[in-house]
């Protein structure tokens, strides 16, 4: 693994998955050990289980908040918050909703799940909840009730976040994948989309998966190991 000099990409995608949460020990929704392995998605994670029993619903979430404020994040989420401060191209793409992005310090983030700290009022749009238990449970608005913003399962992805994530990918000089497997549309075809720009891609993870192949780069670490040394020049 050779260092690499920030300076020396105009604009830097980093793609960041379940995996780069794990290393924080935020557990993972799918796999061993993951959160579907013990709860029902269809009576927590899905519009039908809300409309039956939102009040189940929304304390499963708090939970979920409660564990994740429990994780602190690790250095790789440091690294690329610090990139960002002196480097305006960068922009993280994430399927994770636990906002251990920001809690680095990072800002320009496109989730593309959606997260656990934003509320949504079918009428009056998203809302910010940022605490560890929700502030309100309807729209202050129009009494409607608030869901997470989360893609659950059933939900279509929001299309203008994935514009923004493609419009990134598709400019980026360099594309790092982050602990994700990148098997699932449309994050399967985003390697490809930064190819096609000459982008220099490199994936982090420690295990390889159907998607390696498309990889300029595989470093098999962690990111809390392996980003540190890549942006050591920075």
């Amino acid at each position: 693994m050779v260092a690499l000099d920030p300076a020396s990409f105009e604009r830097i995608v980093f793609f960041t998955g379940a995996g780069m949460s794990a290393e924080s020990g935020v557990p993972t929704y799918r796999g061993h050990g993951g959160v579907w392995k013990q709860y029902n998605w269809e009576e927590y994670a899905c519009q039908d289980a809300f409309d039956r029993d939102p009040e189940k619903v929304m304390e499963f979430h708090e939970v979920r908040r409660k564990s994740v404020l429990a994780c602190p994040p690790h250095e790789g989420h440091r690294v690329i918050a610090r990139l960002e401060m002196n480097h305006p191209g960068i922009t993280v793409v994430t399927q994770n909703i636990d906002g251990m992005h920001q809690r680095a310090g990072s800002r320009n983030i496109l989730e593309l799940h959606g997260s656990l700290w934003r509320l949504r009022c079918p009428i009056h749009g998203v809302f910010e909840d940022t605490g560890e238990t929700y502030e309100r449970f309807r729209c202050e608005h129009c009494d409607s009730r608030l869901r997470p913003d989360i893609v659950w399962f059933g939900d279509s992805l929001d299309p203008e976040v994935i514009r923004l994530s493609v419009e990134a990918i598709a400019r980026c000089n360099l594309f790092i994948s982050i602990g994700t497997s990148g098997v699932v549309w449309p994050a399967a075809g985003y390697p490809e989309i930064a190819r096609k720009n000459g982008a220099l891609c490199i994936e982090i993870n420690p295990e390889p998966n159907p998607m390696s192949h498309l990889y300029d780069e595989a470093v098999r670490l962690p990111a809390g190991e392996a980003l540190p040394v890549l942006f050591s020049n920075r």
